[in-house]
């Protein structure tokens, strides 16, 4: 268990890591593929995330239980279970909503890890916990409501839709300018806010996320 306590508060932020963290630790580059089925909902998407060097190599070091310096299968199996069990509180930082209201996802069935040139690798599929028919305003996005994992999108290219149920939607990559972010939340932005006790998810916004219109 004490091998485990680096990813847990260093990824994760969980019960042990104070809610007022306001900057990220962890930094990550993602790509995210939304599917739709070709009845007109969504199907799934498609997560990967490489994760900095500096926070592949404390992984690298809790979880190499044989001390080899390298991942075998077992130990990679542990970190995927470890992130999958603890990203459940933070709905595994995967965001979907229509018309303004949330769509949780599920547990994902698939969830892997691997390890290359020095860098941890996350795969995951995450499906809409209930149908969600296409249509309205949607956005689809990627992001750590504590803020302490920055999770980035290098190029527009890395978050993309894909189905036919998309077919007749417009769809574009929005990226946040966080000064304007700021000026139009001023208000709200307070230090109660950042220290709120049930976790208000600013995050989102700052995040890059997918907004389809149909």
């Amino acid at each position: 268990m004490r091998k485990r306590l680096g990813l847990w508060t260093g990824l994760l932020a969980l019960a042990s890591a104070a809610p007022a963290l306001s900057h990220p630790h962890v930094f990550a580059e993602a790509r995210l593929e939304i599917i739709a089925n070709d009845d007109g909902t969504v199907k799934e998407l498609r997560n990967v995330w490489r994760f900095d060097d500096v926070f592949s190599s404390s992984v690298l070091m809790d979880f190499d239980t044989n001390s080899d310096l390298k991942l075998d299968h077992g130990e990679l199996t542990a970190i995927a279970n470890t992130i999958r069990d603890s990203l459940a509180d933070y709905g595994y930082f995967t965001f979907i909503s229509k018309d303004g209201a949330a769509s949780p996802v599920s547990k994902p069935e698939v969830f892997n890890v691997d390890f290359k040139e020095n860098q941890l690798l996350v795969f995951f599929v995450a499906k809409p916990a209930q149908p969600l028919k296409i249509g309205g305003k949607m956005s689809f996005g990627v992001h750590d409501p504590t803020l302490y994992t920055a999770i980035d999108f290098a190029k527009d290219e890395d978050i993309l839709v894909e189905g036919k149920g998309f077919a007749h939607c417009k769809h574009t990559v929005v990226r946040p300018d966080a000064d304007e972010v700021l000026a139009q939340n001023q208000s709200t932005l307070t230090e109660a806010f950042f220290n709120d006790p049930a976790g208000t998810d600013m995050a989102k916004l700052f995040a890059t996320r997918m907004e389809v219109t149909c």
